[in-house]
């Protein structure tokens, strides 16, 4: 009895076993086939972690746009570091009431940096005559000794607007816009009168060492030659060059 009953429960264990089998088979197929392109089954996405395919290495060292830069040589100037500057002007000097004259005369600058200047400066020069004395007929105001016009002045600079002239296509030249004010003397009419004097300036510099100075000043004293005192205004437009040393 026991053998039969052995033997029953192997035959259905067997037959428990092939079904399992056959119905993995069949979803292991079914698997496969919605992979393929029969079922309009998609291509598999790259695994994670892949690099997409990189561009050759050709087109990717040729730029996008190549420049056409032409460079150009720049020399820089070698200006001296010397700090004192000294030299000579001309110009016309407007005395007042006694019409304009030829004026010369030297400077000599000492720059304490590259913004700020101390100036010393001696001019002549010789008064005309008065409309009075041309057109009066009177008597002569002034000896020809007293007509003499000197004065001296120690000014304080300052370069306001430092930067570059460009003559051409090729040169450019430092340059700097100044004012400049200051006390000092007059000795004119017979007299040493306390003077003031203030103006603008414009500096070029030719090369390294040497420069070119373009200065209109007003210098102011008290006279009284006319009877009336009052505070005379000469003007004075120069052309100067120094040198850097």
């Amino acid at each position: 009895m026991e053998t039969g009953i052995r033997v029953f429960l192997l035959t259905q264990l067997g037959a428990a076993a092939r079904r399992i089998g056959i119905a993995a088979l069949l979803g292991l197929s079914v698997v496969n086939l919605s992979g393929c392109g029969l079922f309009g089954g998609e291509k598999e996405p790259p695994p994670l972690g892949a690099e997409a395919e990189e561009p050759s290495r050709e087109a990717a060292d040729q730029p996008v746009i190549e420049p056409q830069v032409e460079r150009r040589r720049v020399r820089t100037p070698e200006i001296d570091n010397e700090n004192f500057e000294a030299g000579g002007f001309v110009g016309i000097l407007g005395i007042e009431d006694f019409g304009s004259s030829g004026v010369f005369g030297a400077r000599l600058a000492y720059h304490i940096n590259e913004d700020i200047f101390l100036e010393g400066s001696y001019g002549m020069a010789k008064a005309g005559t008065t409309s009075y004395e041309r057109l009066g007929g009177g008597p002569r105001l002034l000896a020809d000794e007293d007509r003499e016009y000197r004065y001296y002045a120690l000014n304080l600079g300052w370069n306001a607007l430092p930067g570059e002239i460009f003559i051409g296509e090729n040169r450019a030249y430092n340059s700097a816009f100044y004012v400049t004010l200051g006390v000092g003397g007059t000795d004119f009419a017979g007299d040493d009168r306390f003077t003031l004097n203030g103006g603008v300036g414009y500096r070029i510099l030719i090369n390294d060492w040497v420069a070119a100075h373009f200065d209109f000043r007003d210098y102011l004293f008290d006279i009284d030659i006319l009877g009336e005192k009052k505070v005379a205004h000469n003007l004075e437009g120069s052309l100067g060059i120094t040198m850097f040393f």
